[in-house]
């Protein structure tokens, strides 16, 4: 029957209906409204304000509308970050008579309505950087009752206080000894010196190497070792697409012990002082690009050479030679139009173990030393156009480096001691006087160097860590300043490229280093 069957149909079409209107009525029944979060159980709340004792962390929810949000006798001591990001209609927030020691710089991250902050009375002594970032309507920030120590980590907050419109009551130093009791208002940045540096490994090369020269040729730098073991001088370039020194060119010898560069009307020569088989000198050439010797150095007059100096005077280039054997003579030799040429001897039968050049009062001199004697003064005489002795230090033997260096406009001398103290000397009156005495248990080479205005002392030391120390203005004396864990270093050179300040150290008995100049902003940190 058709009416039957559409009946059927419709009976049909409402009992789906029902079915579908009590499951939707089920699923509301079961899904029920959220709860409003209540006050926390160590809290008291009204309708906009919050006021917390003695809890033990954050509370994670609030009721809704708390602008005003007050802890006291918290039982925690560091607030992490993002301890308040829930909270973000907060424009009151005191925590205040704690213990709160430590704030992450994101604590306050989030609440971008805050108008007013107290920490006072807590236990802070530095306040993260960028603490107050975000807070950019503050009005008001209290944070008496701290024991700030005013270093470098707090800088940020007196540049800060100079900037700001925000209200800040009066705080003050609790340490260092120099600041303590002094207003924070009253310090400016420039009260901190929070640029320091660090010298940190940047490459290492698996060599051994007596000796370390860097130089500047044709608008390339490079630096040059002369290897114990293989004997040779290997010259390396700067690669300034991956910042770091190649191998450019190995100068083939014996026993080489030191590799000096001279540029003399733009041509490069190298002097190779070898402990066998005589020394060299050899000449770059172009086309093709070797080193070509050129010159041989008398054998009688160098039998052991430890050092290469060059140096120039009234136009004519020289080189100095410096002999270690009991049975040779430090030598000199001067520049001829086509070569080197003996120029005068020195000092001979006293095992002399180093020379440095420098130019004191306008006039010339060389300053010798050895194991055998106290250094020896030379000075330029014109007229014969030679060396004669000048004077001899009376401070100690045993010398085996020496080396001068400028301290606004203040000549220094370094001198360097295998057994007992190395010395610091001031020219002071036509003489050099002792100011400072430097521990070098086992020093056999010493560097005075510059990098800015920061002037450095490095002083290798066979038995322990090597011992950079920094020049500070106030004392005039050298202060510590790094250890660096070198193997029995005997030279060392600063070559400044690429924005880099890099310090190559040779190694007799272990591995050749290069460390870079690192600026340190403490303040950042």
């Amino acid at each position: 029957n058709p009416e039957v069957g559409r009946t059927l149909r419709w009976l049909d079409w409402r009992l789906s209906v029902c079915v579908l209107l009590l499951c939707m009525f089920g699923m509301a029944m079961g899904r029920r409204a959220p709860k409003t979060p209540r006050c926390p159980a160590t809290c008291s709340c009204t309708k906009d304000s919050a006021f917390c004792v003695d809890t033990k962390a954050i509370p994670k929810s609030f009721p809704p509308g708390i602008i005003s949000l007050t802890m006291v006798n918290a039982a925690f001591t560091e607030i992490p970050g993002g301890a308040f990001s829930h909270m973000h209609l907060l424009q009151f927030l005191f925590i205040e008579n704690n213990d709160i020691q430590v704030l992450s710089k994101h604590t306050f991250r989030g609440l971008k309505s805050l108008t007013h902050l107290s920490l006072s009375n807590n236990n802070l002594q530095v306040l993260p950087r960028d603490l107050l970032k975000h807070l950019d309507i503050l009005t008001d920030l209290d944070l008496r009752g701290n024991s700030f120590r005013c270093d470098c980590k707090i800088k940020w907050l007196v540049d800060w206080m100079e900037k700001t419109n925000t209200s800040v009551p009066a705080i003050y130093c609790a340490s260092p000894f120099e600041f303590q009791g002094r207003r924070i208002h009253d310090l400016t940045p420039r009260d901190f010196n929070c640029i320091s540096a660090d010298f940190a490994v940047y490459e290492t090369y698996s060599f051994q190497s007596l000796s370390v020269e860097s130089y500047e040729f044709n608008d390339d730098q490079y630096v040059v070792f002369a290897q114990p073991n293989t004997g040779i001088c290997t010259v390396f370039i700067w690669d300034h697409v991956n910042m770091l020194f190649k191998t450019h060119y190995n100068i083939t010898s014996r026993s080489a012990v030191y590799c000096k560069h001279v540029v003399i009307s733009n041509t490069l020569y190298m002097v190779v002082a070898q402990l066998f088989g005589g020394s060299h000198i050899y000449k770059w050439e172009e086309g093709p690009l070797r080193f070509v010797k050129i010159q041989d150095i008398d054998t009688t007059r160098v039998r052991k050479p430890n050092f290469i100096e060059t140096f120039q005077i009234e136009g004519d280039w020289y080189f100095a030679v410096v002999d270690s054997s009991k049975a040779g003579s430090t030598s000199l030799y001067r520049w001829n139009s086509n070569g080197f040429y003996s120029h005068q001897s020195l000092h001979p039968w006293h095992r002399d173990t180093h020379i440095d050049f420098l130019e004191v009062d306008g006039k010339p001199r060389l300053i010798l030393s050895s194991t055998s004697q106290p250094p020896v003064v030379y000075q330029w005489n014109r007229s014969q156009r030679q060396f004669e002795y000048h004077l001899q230090m009376t401070y100690s033997g045993d010398v085996q480096m020496v080396k001068h260096f400028w301290v606004r406009k203040v000549l220094y001398l370094c001198l360097t001691r295998f057994i007992g103290d190395s010395k610091i000397l001031r020219w002071d009156n036509q003489r050099f006087v002792e100011i400072q005495t430097l521990p070098s248990r086992g020093s056999m080479a010493v560097y005075p160097f510059s990098v800015g205005v920061r002037q450095y002392l490095l002083l290798g030391s066979d038995y322990s860590f090597s011992r950079i120390y920094l020049w500070d203005d106030l004392t005039q004396r050298f202060q510590p300043f790094q250890e660096l864990n070198m193997f029995a270093p005997r030279g060392f050179s600063l070559v400044s490229v690429d924005n880099k300040d890099i310090l190559l150290a040779a190694s007799f008995k272990g591995k050749t280093m290069a460390y870079q100049h690192l600026v340190v902003d403490l303040s950042a940190k």
